[in-house]
């Protein structure tokens, strides 16, 4: 009995071949019916459970990890796994071209390096032609920029003057974007274009450069030559209102603002003759004897005068003064000039003879400031010329609220309104204006809106005068030409119609602006022109007038097709 409990007892602590592990030594012949093959010693419960809860933490280690990857992370990884295959580059759009009437680029894009993308590789540049004069009228563009980083904070051309600004939404384009994959090393496995770029338009513009070169180099040799300080000059075709030449003297590069060079930036600004300034629709100037020959139509038509009636120049009329009656006030002509009907006072400019008709005198009747002031504005002057996006300046006509408002307490007088019929006192006007009235002188009485855009559709309204009355005017500026004060624009191969002017400026009326106006062929008028020169030394003898003879000899050498007379 005792010798059955133990055997019990060591059978109990024994292992089976199934509970135990194998001894590799014996694994090959393992018999059961050898103690060899069984373990002496069993493990542990203990261990088993030590072993058992590191495995379980194992696992449930690992399965939190995968479901913080696949589920609660999945998306951001799989987000930034493609980010970082998928590179986007912009690829910026061409934008549109700027062309003179005859097809010249003025503005254009050159590549400067072999790619167009943003990853620095290449740029585009904006370039401009290096035609002379076109400057104010082309503008420039601002580039796009990056920061330090290299991410582009402006990503297309910003047009910031001129046309460049005024057409900024037809000459941008719309950028695109490249996708670039690649590889666990960086190299590039392909490449697409995911939204291709769309190019600005191109837009072609009434502008001749070749003309605006020539007036704008006629213009900068008097300027210097007579020591002006400045000028400006406008040519337009009198049937459709196209500009065919604008140009202002001194004027900036567009190439080297468009590159954005400080140095060039503070050099223009600090210089005192104002290059940035477009002098044709923003420069104000007094228009002086130029608004004779519209004086006269109204006095014609409003019928205070007519053409044949003749006033006497003796240099001066007196207006009796009623505070003091010896010392009468005196207006002078700037010459004796005699007698003179309508034309022969426009040619020769007789001061007296538009004092009288403008604000009367003696027994001859004035228009008065009220009408003057209408027939003024209805040739354009005192409002804005109307160039879409350029002129904002619309000047000043003077009349008694004008006076009140600027000089308050002084009453107004007839002198105020003789100097203003004759273009002095406050009134003011832009080349643009002039141009203007000009050429619905020539046209015979459309005021057209002034365009750069070739191929426009003509817009204007009626000045309001007698074709009879304006043929008078016509006629009085071409005999300026041929027998008056016009005479330096005679030339053997144009007939034209001019009218000068000179208004006194600076405190002591000291300089002296200097125009010229007119059309040509005089036959059948196909352009007007206005030319200004500022600030020349009061007295200068050559001005405005041989300006515009050197134009007219450089048209006649270089492009004589504009002078011929059309059936």
């Amino acid at each position: 009995m005792a010798w059955f409990r133990h055997s019990a007892k060591r059978r109990s602590q024994e292992i089976a071949p199934d509970e135990i592990f194998l001894d590799s030594s014996n694994l090959p012949a393992y018999d059961t019916l050898h103690f060899e093959g069984r373990l002496e010693k069993p493990i542990r419960r203990q261990t088993l459970a030590v072993v058992g809860g590191v495995v379980a933490l194992l696992f449930f280690a690992f399965g939190t990890r995968a479901w913080n990857l696949m589920f609660t992370n999945g998306i951001a990884y799989a987000t930034q796994a493609a980010e970082n295959q998928l590179t986007e580059q912009l690829l910026f759009a061409d934008r549109g071209a700027l062309k003179d009437r005859a097809g010249v680029e003025l503005a254009y894009n050159n590549v400067r390096a072999a790619s167009t993308t943003a990853s620095g590789a290449g740029a585009v540049v904006r370039a401009y032609s290096a035609y002379r004069g076109v400057a104010h009228m082309v503008g420039y563009t601002k580039p796009p920029a990056k920061d330090a980083s290299g991410v582009y904070y402006q990503t297309s051309f910003v047009g910031i003057d001129g046309a460049e600004r005024v057409f900024d939404g037809i000459l941008s384009g719309k950028n695109g974007r490249i996708l670039t994959e690649t590889d666990a090393r960086g190299t590039i496995v392909s490449q697409s274009a995911e939204d291709p770029p769309i190019a600005g338009s191109t837009l072609q513009l009434s502008i001749d450069a070749g003309v605006t070169q020539g007036l704008y180099d006629a213009i900068a040799a008097r300027v210097s030559g007579s020591h002006f300080q400045a000028g400006a000059g406008v040519l337009m075709d009198v049937d459709t209102g196209e500009l065919l030449a604008l140009t202002s003297y001194p004027e900036y590069t567009s190439q080297t603002l468009s590159e954005g060079s400080a140095e060039a930036l503070a050099m223009l600004t600090e210089d005192k003759r104002e290059p940035f300034l477009n002098r044709v629709v923003d420069g104000l100037y007094a228009p002086g004897s130029i608004v004779k020959p519209f004086v006269g139509v109204a006095a014609l038509d409003e019928g205070v005068i007519d053409e044949h009636k003749q006033i006497l120049s003796t240099g001066s009329i007196s207006i009796p003064n009623p505070y003091d009656e010896a010392h009468p006030t005196v207006f002078k002509d700037w010459r004796v000039n005699g007698w003179a009907d309508m034309r022969r006072a426009i040619a020769v400019s007789s001061d007296i003879y538009f004092y009288e008709v403008g604000g009367g005198f003696e027994g001859q009747p004035g228009l008065g400031i009220d009408r003057l002031g209408q027939w003024l504005r209805a040739f354009g002057f005192g409002e804005d010329a109307g160039l879409l996006g350029f002129s904002s300046q619309a000047g000043a006509i003077p009349s008694p609220a004008w006076k009140e408002a600027t000089f308050p307490g002084d009453p107004w007088r007839i002198g105020n309104t003789y100097h203003t019929a004759i273009g002095q006192y406050g009134m003011q006007t832009t080349p643009l204006q002039a141009v203007r009235a000009t050429a619905a002188l020539a046209n015979d009485g459309h005021l057209l809106t002034p365009t750069i855009v070739a191929s426009s559709t003509p817009y204007s309204r009626r000045v309001g005068a007698s074709s009879e009355a304006m043929q008078v005017a016509r006629e009085g500026m071409r005999l300026g030409v041929t027998e008056g004060i016009a005479s330096a624009v005679n030339t053997p191969y144009v007939s034209v119609a001019a009218k000068t002017g000179t208004a006194q400026v600076g405190v002591k009326n000291e300089y002296m602006n200097s125009w010229m106006i007119g059309f040509f062929p005089y036959e059948h008028p196909r352009y007007a022109y206005a030319v200004v020169l500022e600030r020349g030394p009061a007295g200068t003898a050559v001005g405005a007038s041989a300006a515009v003879r050197a134009f007219l000899d450089w048209l006649n050498a270089n492009a004589p097709q504009y002078l011929e007379v059309l059936p």
